[in-house]
C-alpha cells in the first residue's frame, strides 16, 4: 500500500434523541470522518470517536484534526506499507492521541482488506457470521421513561441493557429495573462517577445480579478498582482506564478488572485492540466492544472487531436506526432479534453514501 491522498471531514449528525451520561448530554454528534486513497485508487474509511469537548478523555475533535494534519498524516503519506500493523509501529513515537491514530489506521485496514479481497472481519481473523448486540441507555428524566425504553428494546430482541448511572441515579434505578425485568442481562455504566469512599453504596448493587459495573472509579485508575473489586461480588469492567495492551496486563495482574471493554478509538486502533483481545483470551478475561455514538463507518469497524472469538458478551453496536434518521452507509446496520449479520463484502462491508456525507459535512480538507 501507498497512501497518496487523505481527506478529513468534520461531520455533524443529529441524534434521534438526546443521550445523557454522568458527564454530559448529547443532542448532536460532531466527529471526524477520514477518507484515504491508495496509489491504486482503493479508498478506505476511518472515523474519529473523539467528542467536541474533553469529557470522555483528553482528546477532542479539534485536537484530533491537529494531530492528523501536523503529525500522523505526514508520517503515512507516500510511505510503502505491507500490512496495517505497521501503522501501529510508525505511530508509536507519538504519545497518546489514540483516537486520532485509530482514525487513520482504520482507513488503512479498510484498504488492506479490499486489496486482499477479504472482509475487514476476515482480515482481523474473525469467524463469526453474526454478532450479539445490546443497547446503551443514557440517564433518563424519570425511572418510568427508562422502564418504557428497556421494555421496547427487549421487544425488539436486544439481549443486554447497559444503563448509565451516577450518584443519585443508581441503586433505586437498578432495583426497579431488576424487579421489572428479572431475566434480562443488565449492566451499570458509571463513567467514573464514584470514588472509593462510595464502596458501601456500590456494594448494594450486588443484590441485583448485574453482568458487570463498568468503570465506577476514576478514569485513570487501576489501584482503587482493585481494592473495590475485592469488596464486590459484581464483576468490575474497565473502560476508560485501558489504553493499551500494557494497561490491560497491569489491570488484570492487579485484580482491578474481571471484564474489559475494548473501544477501538480508545486503544489506538484495530491492531492494538486485537492484541488486547488476544491477551485477555489467554487469561480468561471476557471482552466486549463498547460504543461511542459512531456513525455507520465506525460501527462497521466495531462489527468486524467483535467477530473475534473472545468477544463473548454483547457489545454496544446497535442498529443505525437506534441513533440516526439517516446513516452515512448503505445498507444501514440492522439488528434483528439482538443480532447483526456480519457483512462479507471486501473491506468494511458497506457502501458509503457520499450524498449523506456531503449533507452532514461542516468543513473538509484534502492532504496530498
Amino acid at each position: 500500500m501507498k497512501i497518496t491522498e487523505v481527506t478529513v471531514r468534520h461531520l455533524q449528525m443529529k441524534l434521534k434523541a438526546p443521550f445523557t451520561t454522568s458527564f454530559g448530554t448529547f443532542t448532536n454528534r460532531d466527529f471526524l470522518l477520514l477518507e484515504a486513497k491508495d496509489a491504486d485508487g482503493t479508498v478506505g474509511w476511518g472515523e474519529s470517536v473523539a467528542f467536541h469537548a474533553p469529557w470522555y478523555n483528553e482528546e477532542t475533535l479539534q485536537t484530533n484534526w491537529h494531530m492528523l494534519e501536523d503529525f500522523l498524516i505526514p508520517l503515512i503519506l507516500n510511505k510503502e506499507l505491507k500490512h496495517p500493523d505497521e501503522v501501529n509501529e510508525i505511530f508509536a513515537a507519538i504519545r497518546k492521541n489514540n483516537m486520532a491514530k485509530s482514525t487513520l489506521e482504520g482507513a488503512i485496514w479498510d484498504i488492506y482488506s479490499q486489496q486482499t479481497n477479504q472482509s475487514l472481519a476476515e482480515a482481523l481473523g474473525g469467524r463469526k457470521e453474526k454478532i450479539e448486540v445490546g443497547i446503551s441507555i443514557g440517564i433518563q428524566k424519570s425511572i418510568e421513561d427508562l422502564i418504557a425504553l428497556v421494555d421496547g428494546y427487549i421487544k425488539e430482541g436486544y439481549k443486554r441493557m447497559k444503563v448509565k448511572i451516577k450518584p443519585g441515579w443508581d441503586i433505586d434505578v437498578i432495583r426497579t429495573l431488576r424487579e421489572k425485568f428479572p431475566d434480562t442481562a443488565i449492566m451499570a455504566d458509571a463513567n467514573s462517577a464514584y470514588r472509593l469512599e462510595d464502596t458501601e453504596l456500590l456494594k448494594q448493587l450486588d443484590a441485583f445480579d448485574l453482568t458487570m459495573i463498568e468503570q465506577p472509579l476514576a478514569s485513570d485508575d487501576i489501584i482503587d478498582h482493585a481494592k473495590l473489586q475485592k469488596e464486590l461480588q459484581t464483576p468490575i469492567c474497565l473502560d476508560e482506564s485501558i489504553h493499551s495492551l500494557e494497561d490491560a496486563r497491569k489491570a488484570v495482574e492487579l485484580g482491578s478488572t474481571k471484564i474489559i471493554n475494548i473501544k477501538i478509538g480508545r486503544v489506538g486502533g484495530l491492531t492494538e485492540a486485537k492484541k488486547i483481545h488476544d491477551y485477555c483470551a489467554a487469561n480468561d478475561i471476557p471482552v466486549w466492544c463498547g460504543g461511542m455514538l459512531e456513525s455507520g463507518i465506525g460501527r462497521s469497524h466495531n462489527i468486524a472487531l467483535t467477530t473475534l472469538p473472545n468477544f463473548i458478551l454483547p457489545g454496544d453496536t446497535a442498529g443505525s436506526s437506534r441513533y440516526w434518521e439517516k446513516d452515512i452507509i448503505a445498507p444501514e446496520v440492522v439488528a434483528e432479534n439482538g443480532y447483526i449479520t456480519v457483512p462479507t463484502k471486501a473491506g468494511i462491508g458497506y457502501e458509503v453514501d457520499r450524498k449523506a456525507v456531503e449533507a452532514y459535512t461542516v468543513v473538509k480538507k484534502d492532504y496530498k
